[in-house]
């Protein structure tokens, strides 16, 4: 037998031809594509990676309950996995851990910083709109599919999210990821994208339980009947699907459950150690109906009948006050365009992938934003972050199919209706803020309104004047949004509860807007639900009276809408005084600056950590398990932050889970695995949630000697009272 070999120059030319043929594909994009269409898209990659990514440490440890779960993961790899508050692994967060994972990985690799915790989110972003260019430009046209990019980096919620470390910037990317894999299955009935959909959805249920099942039941019904293959095949395929959603979620959970109780951390936000229990409760049904066993003064309805303490609930949440500047700029519009959509599609048959990819996300929209606006339980602002991937898909598919439809006069006059809308509802939304930009809104109704009147001649307009009104319609309808994003990006957010946009977007009912008297009298900082800025007695400390939180000295911390009486009390929240939901950047643990952003911006944040204290802590830390512990999340994880070294909270985040119990405690203590306790934190015990906080904290303070630093009131546990 004999073998041939090329010359070495012909085999590193053919390397090199092979080179130059990869970078000319990635350049030039696919072969129908015109010759801008690969160049716009890295380019708007590489805007999005920039705006995101620009003035990212202004956030410092943005949420610092996730943040001292991402140190605690880059120290210990079983705190990773379980995604344990403290490397020590006393607790876990209320949420699964696959969004802490790329966090702990990065911070193990480059270190503990703002930078190390907030870029994979950026990245995520930027992972989202190629992932939904790619499914609109797939079936439709690339312009198509830039324009739906373009106006998902340009929602402001999502500038917002994917610059923050909470779980729904990796839900949303694979929500999106999920809907992609739907329609290359409708495409032609390959099994191998639909368990690829179901592995997406597994793994986003470990970043937000199940809120990732939401788009399940449309995005089902819709290959059930739309798939290109016979029935019982179609049938079979989704169970395969369901398999995967199953294996790719459930074997954490499995793992967990089966795991010994006693060598894990206590599962956070259960009130019986349970990640079940977690995932159908407090994350789950209780969203719903409001019955959140543990939280800190749940939903329900209100007195009408229309809300409770996390706002109104009704068809009109995602347009109201507190959350239509986040997410709803564009949603009159996306529906307008998926009816339009639908109409135009319509008569392709079962099978016609255009009309399925208008079901498809107009489905996911359709039940996310149900839900949202008749959960009755804990809802935030940022969670419509779920909803930009779809609107911008409509958006992206609806104007360009409406284009060249555009000779018709029903397609003109329904792409006109939609920008008018926009137009309006901008004009609208522009006028919450009326110190903000006055000049814009008009613009916007002026240049969209005229803009749309003449989009109804599309038809009958030469190709330049037509082109040139759709660019001013274009630019009128992302004025808004594209304002609001710049006012997110400059600004610095910290806190559990954010919201984009400027100071003042936020404004309506509920925690992260104007908060109301929940359950048990909870009322907001600043004297809101005329209660005069009182909070109800946290425990370890007394109620809080105007100007004094719990744990501090008269005067000390404001809250963060400007009002005083800290409810996580023990120290000045990050910004000082009065400095709180202003969107200005104070002190933020560890020498970190930070911000409370637009809105109520930084609700619910952690404490500032003085030299004192944190020279306190670290004396002797190497001789204890715990160097602290503290009621609560924030300031047991501004601490930790703070210090490098773990703290235990007790009761996880509000204080209100029943670890450890007192009996615990106190042998934690007899062993001299906890040096200090922090007196004041915590939210209190929530609706059905345990006192075990109150009763530590008490029993602390009469057992063990008090020290004071910087203001905060610390009990030394090696140290009984005389």
């Amino acid at each position: 037998m004999t073998t041939t070999s090329c010359p070495a120059g012909a085999s590193e030319g053919l390397v090199a031809a092979r080179s130059r043929a990869a970078a000319h594909r990635l350049w030039r994009g696919r072969p129908a594509d015109p010759a801008w269409a690969r160049p716009a898209l890295l380019g708007l990659l590489l805007l999005t990676l920039l705006s995101y990514a620009w003035n990212l440490s202004a956030s410092g440890y943005a949420n610092s309950f996730y943040s001292a779960a991402v140190q605690a993961g880059s120290q210990s790899w079983k705190a990773m996995f379980f995604g344990s508050l403290d490397s020590a692994n006393a607790i876990t967060v209320d949420k699964p851990p696959a969004s802490l994972w790329p966090m702990a990985l990065s911070v193990r690799l480059f270190g503990l910083g703002s930078w190390q915790i907030l870029l994979p989110q950026v990245l995520m972003g930027a992972g989202t709109v190629a992932v939904l260019y790619a499914a609109v430009r797939r079936r439709f046209s690339a312009a198509a599919g830039l324009i739906a990019g373009a106006v998902f980096a340009l929602t402001p919620v999502a500038a917002l999210m994917f610059r923050f470390n909470n779980p729904d910037a990796l839900l949303a990317l694979l929500m999106t990821v999920t809907v992609y894999c739907v329609l290359r299955a409708l495409a032609d009935a390959r099994t191998k994208w639909l368990v690829w959909a179901g592995v997406a959805v597994g793994f986003a249920f470990l970043a937000k339980t199940l809120q990732a099942f939401l788009i399940l039941p449309p995005l089902a019904l819709l290959y059930a009947v739309c798939a290109p293959t016979a029935l019982r095949r179609r049938l079979g395929q989704l169970a395969l699907s369901g398999l995967a959603v199953l294996v790719s979620g459930g074997w954490w959970v499995a793992v967990v459950e089966l795991w010994p109780a006693s060598s894990r951390p206590y599962i956070g936000g259960s009130q019986k150690n349970s990640f079940l229990e977690l995932t159908f409760g407090y994350n789950g049904l209780g969203r719903i109906n409001g019955d959140e066993t543990g939280s800190v003064g749940g939903g329900g309805r209100g007195p009408g009948g229309g809300g409770g303490a996390w706002g109104e609930t009704g068809l009109g949440r995602m347009f109201g006050t507190d959350v239509g500047g986040q997410i709803s700029w564009l949603l009159p519009a996306a529906l307008v365009l998926l009816a339009a959509g639908l109409a135009v599609t319509w008569r392709g048959g079962r099978t016609d992938t255009a009309r399925a990819a208008f079901l498809a996300w107009g489905g996911a929209l359709l039940m996310t934003a149900g839900i949202f606006s008749f959960m009755a339980g804990i809802f935030h602002q940022y969670y419509t972050v779920a909803l930009a991937p779809y609107i911008a898909a409509l958006i992206g598919m609806g104007a360009t199919v409406l284009w060249e439809e555009r000779n018709r006069l029903a397609a003109a006059v329904a792409l006109g209706a939609a920008v008018a809308v926009t137009a309006w509802w901008s004009y609208v939304l522009l006028g919450r803020t009326p110190g903000y930009l006055p000049w814009l809104r008009w613009a916007v109704l002026a240049g969209g309104l005229a803009a749309a009147l003449v989009l109804v001649l599309a038809g009958r307009l030469d190709r330049r004047l037509a082109r040139g009104t759709a660019a001013v319609a274009l630019a009128a309808s992302l004025a808004g949004p594209f304002a609001y994003t710049v006012s997110t990006l400059r600004t610095g957010h910290s806190g559990s509860i954010v919201t984009a946009g400027p100071a003042g977007a936020a404004m309506g009912g509920g925690p992260g807007g104007r908060m109301r008297g929940g359950p048990g009298g909870f009322a907001a900082p600043g004297g809101q639900n005329g209660q005069n800025g009182r909070m109800p007695a946290l425990p370890g400390g007394s109620a809080g009276q105007p100007g004094q939180g719990a744990g501090q000295t008269p005067g000390q911390g404001a809250g963060p809408s400007g009002g005083q009486g800290a409810p996580w009390g023990g120290a000045t929240p990050p910004g000082g005084a009065g400095q709180g939901g202003n969107g200005r950047a104070g002190q933020f643990p560890g020498g970190e600056r930070g911000g409370t952003g637009g809105g109520m911006g930084g609700l619910l944040n952690g404490a500032r950590v003085g030299a004192g204290a944190k020279a306190l802590l670290k004396k002797d830390a190497g001789r204890y398990t715990w160097v602290a512990a503290a009621v609560g999340s924030q300031n047991a994880a501004s601490y930790q932050l703070a210090t490098g070294r773990p703290v235990m909270a007790i009761g996880g985040f509000n204080g209100s889970d029943p670890s450890p119990t007192l009996a615990q405690f106190k042998k934690y203590v007899a062993e001299g695995k906890i040096h200090y306790f922090l007196a004041g934190g915590g939210m209190g015990g929530g609706p059905g949630g345990s006192g075990g906080g109150s009763a530590i904290a008490g029993w602390v303070a009469a057992t063990f000697t008090e020290v004071s630093a910087d203001g905060a009131t610390f009990y030394d546990l090696t140290a009984p009272a005389k």
